[in-house]
This record gives structure tokens, C-alpha cells and sequence, in this order.
């Protein structure tokens, strides 16, 4: 559900390396010319708009939906998608509301249907790596965690708006949120943060930039700062008392990722080459069904970083520290859970879509 730009340029080709795990069997949308190409290209039997969706969900011909709508539309058809008794695959941030997300998960679980957050690096070997080795404290007692992401966002692009819970923290803050709760393998107690706009006219509606310091337990602090008017940027460090180890790129789902770690006077650099970092997520969530358990990441996972994100708008607000009360998980990724498949060779081209990228 949903033919934006993330679903062409990486969602809908990765179903090929899904194989046979999952087949695309439905493509929603109200654009026509997207269901007729993108139907076509992916040779997908069942085309739908918003309108004849619950007709579709009702149909017995799909077993779930991936949800790929603007943020504020994450509830909704989740939700509708539950109670027709699908199992859903929604994009991050789970919803744009606490509210939201705990509804979602409630009408999941009342339905007896799975609900997994998107979160394709839970898979990807890079930043499984660098959380083990925090971990295990190859870095000696982690102590402070730092990360950047930023780009420069087109004019009147959708993460502009804020109707549609638009903003930089939202978009690519969130994958520094989950990053530092990713290698401290644990949730934060509080958060500070502030905004700044350059008065740009692109971020009439949303902040241009934030920075965001969250306070761990054990006397840790993870720190981010996250811009829509910046160059680009996706890395984030972790120093422990031994040592420390800087991931660059982190995030980006484009190209390979790698780290650097250093302990004492020595240093080792590890490259990744170019992976599917849709498919794993994909062929993972079918398994869960098939198996009966819950996906990880679930989508408490999704409700956790929202709540983050939410004590982070009030700290903007406030201007003070803002506590965040989130429920502690015993499950974290780890290297069992990473998946490796081909690169896609290139972006496929876009239908009536464009990247967000200025």
C-alpha cells in the first residue's frame, strides 16, 4: 500500500530475492498510471485504489500488507488491514501518535494477527556487527554514543509537511534513535532537545534541524543531531572506556556500509559491500507468520522510538528535559537475525514519483 518513492526504488524489487518465501501479489494506489506500469513490471495480478482496499483485504487472495503511506496514514490502514484478519509490515516510524501505535498493536493482537516495524537494519550485518562488539565490550564500558544524519531536502517534498508528521527527526532521526537503543541494548530515561530553522522557506512548517541528547542507565548518553538543509551525512560513533569504533555510512540502504573500530593504539577498518537490505526484512517477517511467532523488530519496537520521538517534541518545546517512559524489551537484534542478499543492481526507473533528495 502505497507506490512513493522508497516502494519503487527499493520495496517492490526486493521481492524478487524474497522468493519463495513471499510473493507480490497486490499493488494499492490512486494513481492510475502507477498500478499500470509498476502492475505490469512486477506482473502483479491484483490492482486496487483506496477505495476498493477493503474489498481487496476481504478478497482471501492476500495473506498481508506493507504499508509504505505517509506516516500519518500508518494507523489507519493498519488497523483496517487487522480487523480483515492480515498480518501487516509497516514502514517507520510505526505511526505518528503514541495512541496511534498502541491501537495498532491492539487491534493486531486482538485479531490474532502479526504486526512487524520496518526497521532494515535490524538485519543488515554492518550495525548487527558494531552492536556485538559493544556488546560483548570490545570497546571496554560504553560511555557515550554520537550520530549524524542529515540531507538536503527538496522544496514541497512530503517530509516537508506536517500534516503528515514532516520533519527531520521523524525521517532520519528515528535511525539514530534506534542505533543508540540498538548497541546500548537498552532505552532511554530521558531526553533534551532543541530546534533550529535558518528561515529557508522549505521548513515553513517543520524544524530544519534538531539535536537531541538522550540519557541511558549505567551513566550513558547518546546524542544525535538530525537536518533536512545539511549536505549529506549518515555515521554515528560509540566510545567505550577501551575503545571506540565509527560506522560510516550507517544507513543508507544505496551503497556498502563499513566501521572503523580502535582499541588502544590499534585500528581496523571493515568494509560491506552493496546488499538488499529489503529483502531480509521481507523473508523474515513471512517466516514469523509461517512459524507462529512474533516478528522482530515487533511493533512494540516501532511504540518505543515513538515515544522517544514524542518526549523529544516536548523537550523542543519545553526546553527541558523530558522523561520517556518506555517499557524496557528483552529482545535485541542480533547477528542471528542477518540476512544476506544481492545488491539490487540499480534504482528501477520511478513512476509519477520523485526522490526527496535536493
Amino acid at each position: 500500500m502505497g507506490l512513493g518513492h522508497i516502494a519503487q526504488a527499493a520495496v517492490l524489487p526486493a521481492f524478487r530475492h524474497a522468493r519463495p518465501h513471499v510473493a507480490l501479489t497486490a499493488l494499492v494506489s490512486d494513481t492510475p498510471a502507477k498500478l499500470e506500469q509498476l502492475g505490469k513490471r512486477y506482473r502483479v495480478p491484483l490492482l486496487s485504489n483506496y477505495d476498493q482496499a477493503d474489498s481487496l483485504f476481504a478478497s482471501g487472495e492476500i495473506d498481508a500488507v506493507y504499508v509504505a503511506l505517509p506516516n500519518t496514514l500508518h494507523a489507519e490502514w493498519t488497523i483496517r488491514a487487522a480487523n480483515a484478519g492480515l498480518h501487516i509490515l509497516c514502514e517507520k516510524p510505526l505511526a505518528s501518535t503514541i495512541d496511534e501505535c498502541e491501537r495498532m498493536i491492539d487491534t493486531c493482537a486482538r485479531n490474532g494477527v502479526r504486526l512487524m516495524t520496518a526497521y532494515r537494519l535490524h538485519f543488515e550485518r554492518c550495525n548487527l556487527e558494531v552492536a556485538e562488539l559493544v556488546r560483548r565490550k570490545m570497546l571496554g564500558n560504553p560511555r557515550f554514543f554520537d550520530a549524524q544524519f542529515s540531507m538536503q531536502v527538496k522544496k514541497g517534498n512530503i517530509r516537508t509537511k506536517s500534516a503528515l508528521a514532516g520533519g527531520p527527526v521523524w525521517d532520519v532521526g528515528i535511525y539514530c534513535i534506534n542505533a543508540a537503543r540498538m548497541v546500548f541494548a537498552d532505552e532511554p530515561t530521558a531526553v533534551w532537545a532543541t530546534a533550529t530553522n535558518s528561515g529557508d522557506p522549505r521548513f515553513a512548517e517543520i524544524p530544519e534541524c534538531v539535536h537531541a541528547v538522550m540519557r541511558f542507565p549505567h551513566e550513558r548518553v547518546a546524542s544525535f543531531t538530525c537536518s533536512f538543509g545539511a549536505h549529506d551525512r549518515a555515521r554515528y560513533e560509540v566510545v567505550g572506556t577501551r575503545g571506540s569504533v565509527v560506522v560510516d555510512p550507517a544507513f543508507d540502504y544505496r551503497m556498502g556500509l563499513s566501521y572503523e573500530v580502535t582499541i588502544g593504539e590499534k585500528s581496523k577498518t571493515k568494509r560491506f559491500a552493496k546488499r538488499d537490505q529489503f529483502a531480509p526484512e521481507l523473508v523474515h517477517f513471512a517466516r514469523s507468520i509461517r512459524a507462529g511467532r512474533k516478528p522482530e523488530p515487533s511493533g512494540k519496537e516501532g511504540l518505543i522510538d515513538v515515544k522517544i520521538i514524542d518526549a523529544i517534541h516536548r523537550s523542543v518545546e519545553s526546553g527541558e528535559w523530558e522523561k520517556v517512559h518506555a517499557p524496557r524489551k528483552q529482545r535485541r537484534p542480533t547477528l542471528a537475525q542477518e540476512m544476506h542478499r544481492p545488491a539490487v543492481p540499480r534504482e528501477p526507473p520511478l513512476v509519477k514519483v520523485e526522490s526527496g533528495h535536493g
